[in-house]
Order: C-alpha cells, then structure tokens, then sequence
C-alpha cells in the first residue's frame, strides 16, 4: 500500500457507447442501445455499491460520466446512477459532476433535465470547424450544430462549458486551425481542451496513414499550430494549466487535476481505468462479459477498489509511483511538481531526487525550478516527452 493518499477522490463512470467507429479513436460500437443499456446502467450500480462498501474516502469532490459518447443514453438513465452514487458515496454537495457530449445529441429539453439532475458542467466535442477535418472523423456535425448546442447549453443553465477541440490532422491547413480557434474562442466557453491528433495502432486512421490513403500529420505544422493556439488562448484570458488545457481563472477541471496529480480515482464501467488503495488497474472491456461478471458477483467484501469487474490490476511500489508523479505532474504547465507535497509522498525532494538531468533541462532551458516547485518552461512544453524521458 502506498504510504501517501489524498483524502478526496474522484469517480469516473465510463459509457462505451458510441453511434458511429470514430477513425481516430478505438471505440467498440454498439447499436442496439435500447436493449443494452437497462443491464449495463443494472451493472454500474452494481460495481458502484461493490466500490462504496470498503471505501476509505470521506469525500467525493469530482464525478465524471466519459465515453463513449454519454449523451447517447436518456436522462432517466443518469437519474438512476446519481441516486445510487448519492446513496453510497459520500459526494460533496459542491462536486463537480462532468458530463461529456457529442453536439448533435443535444437538445435544449435533454440538457435541461441533465441540469436537474445536478450535472453541473457539460463538455461538447466540438473537434474542428472544417468540414473536411470532421469528415475524416466521421463526425455527424458541423459548426451550426455546436453553436446551437452551445446556446442549448446556455439556456438549460450550463455555466461551466468545456469544449474539445484537435489539431494536427492530415490536410489540415494553418487556415483551417486558425478558423476552429476564432470559432471556439468565439462560443466563450469557461474551459478548453486541445489535444494533438495521437495515431493510435489499431484505429482507422493509423491503418490509413500506414497504407497511404492519408498522408501523415506534419511534426512542424503541428507546433506551429499549437504556439499560434497558445498564444490566442492567452490573449483571449485564458490560463494554461495543463499541456492541453485551458480555463478561465479558477474553473479548471477537478477530474483533470485528480489525474495529473496522481491523486486517487475510481474507474467504473467497461473498459474503465483506475487508481486508488495502491492499486492501478483496468475493468473488463466488452460491455456483456462486464455486466455478465456483475451480475453473478457475491455479496462478500472485496479489497477497494478491486471488484468482479476488474480485468487486471497491479499494486504500485514506490518507484513506480514516483514515475507516475514526474510523469503526470510534469504535465501542469503552472503548479508543475509541489516539492513539498512531493517530499511528503516520497521522503526526499525532487531537486536532490533528479539533481542530474535537472541540472541538464535547467541548461537547455526547458525546465525552471523555483523554492516551491519544478516546473515546465514555454519552451519546454512542446518538448515534454523528452524532459520526462530524461527526469525518469
């Protein structure tokens, strides 16, 4: 067990339910959502109650429904899984309760019963503003759906609005970039999240990229786009956080900083992830053999947060979690590594712990270190695979 443990945690609850195979991503499909999804929503709360009998946790502060794409499931559906969490877990009555979104399954009346339901902060996948980018994805959007989304959002009483976007698609023009950026900065939304296209093996578009069908994403396109993005963002009063994410001043995601500061979570549902009680571990991935596994467990009390859902885990040893900590800390662009948090969890500071190659990074000029933290440079951040290559 590992010896340091934030007091708080946050629930992820995965929804692997997608209308269409995404080319870039490596969702199942499943169809029949109609029939499918009263067992998979039976065997949640099933894993739910499992998780609560032996947890050590006395606050819930983020809840997080991902995918997937969740807006695929009727309110009724969330209703049911919020009662549940309500009645097993402790959840802070100010949690951040996180709910992703695909634009067109938005309407003003669904989000409307998601408000009162307690969902407090919603996250649209917006992705681009060409029609070509959202082509190569197979997105079933445009523009005019996510702004009228975005005003569905609004109405329904949504102050807390996150939106994704992508970058560095193939044929994507510098053009094309700008556009989606002055179009997202243009929906104002309280958060935002950028990530590079990640060909991924086993998904459509790394098949196509490998065979030639596409070309590959350009590596100096790719960080031109993401400095004139940074820069705009910047501009506009928005504070950098995390390598990909923005926020205005004191809405940044709780879900997001749970994970990049290797503090506990619970992963519930197919295919979900987790860390918490010392362990890292992963649940059964197909939707059936996860309800099937639920559905037969016993009432006995198994060691948190392992379930009958749960397909792997390992126990974290103190040098695999110092790893995790540099790694995903490293990622926070402004707080970056507390040293004092990181001497209490380890027992040594980080500066004595990698003097070398933080001496090394100082030079190159992509690392700063300052009495309370270490942290990324602007300069760094481009380049952050190498500096954690380098730190670990």
């Amino acid at each position: 067990m590992l010896a340091f443990q934030d007091s708080s945690l946050s629930v992820y609850i995965h929804v692997p339910f997608c209308q269409t195979r995404c080319t870039y991503c490596a969702f199942n499909v499943y169809t029949d959502l109609e029939h499918l999804a009263p067992a998979y929503v039976d065997a949640v709360c099933r894993e739910l109650e499992l998780l609560a009998r032996n947890n050590p946790h006395p606050e819930i502060h983020s809840l997080y429904f991902g995918g997937g794409t969740p807006s695929l499931l009727n309110s009724s559906y969330y209703d049911r899984l919020l009662n549940r969490i309500r009645d097993v877990f402790p959840l802070s009555p100010t949690a951040e309760i996180s709910f992703e979104s695909n634009p067109n399954d938005l309407t003003c009346a669904y989000l409307c019963e998601l408000r009162e339901l307690g969902i407090n902060r919603l996250s649209i996948g917006m992705q681009s503003a060409s029609s070509k980018v959202l082509g190569l994805f197979d997105r079933r959007h445009d523009l005019a759906c996510v702004e009228s989304a975005v005003q569905s959002a609004r109405q329904a009483g949504f102050d807390n609005l996150n939106i994704d976007v992508i970058y560095g698609s193939p044929y994507e023009s510098m053009t094309d970039w700008q556009s989606t950026v002055d179009a997202l900065l243009g929906f104002a939304p309280e958060h935002i999240s950028m990530y590079g296209l990640e060909l991924k093996g086993g998904t459509p578009l790394r098949q196509q990229v490998d065979s030639g069908i596409h070309p590959a994403p350009d590596d100096d396109r790719f960080a031109d786009m993401y400095d004139f993005a940074t820069e705009r963002l910047g501009d506009a009063g928005y504070v950098q956080y995390e390598i990909s994410n923005w926020s205005r001043p004191g809405l940044q995601c709780r879900h997001n900083l749970q994970y990049w500061r290797n503090l506990p979570y619970v992963g519930v549902g197919a295919g979900s992830h987790g860390f918490a009680g010392g362990y890292r571990y992963s649940n059964i991935a197909a939707p059936g053999k996860y309800i099937a596994a639920l559905a037969h467990a016993k009432s006995e009390t198994f060691e948190f947060p392992l379930t009958p859902a749960v397909a792997k885990s390992k126990r974290v040893d103190r040098q695999d979690d110092l790893f995790d900590t540099v790694m995903m800390g490293m990622r926070l662009t402004g707080e970056g590594i507390d040293r004092a948090d990181f001497e209490a969890r380890f027992g040594l500071d980080i500066v004595d712990r990698f003097q070398d190659g933080i001496r090394k990074l100082i030079n190159l000029e992509l690392l700063e270190v300052k009495p309370d933290r270490v942290r990324l440079t602007s300069a760094g951040r481009l380049l952050s695979n190498a500096v954690i290559r380098e730190l670990t």
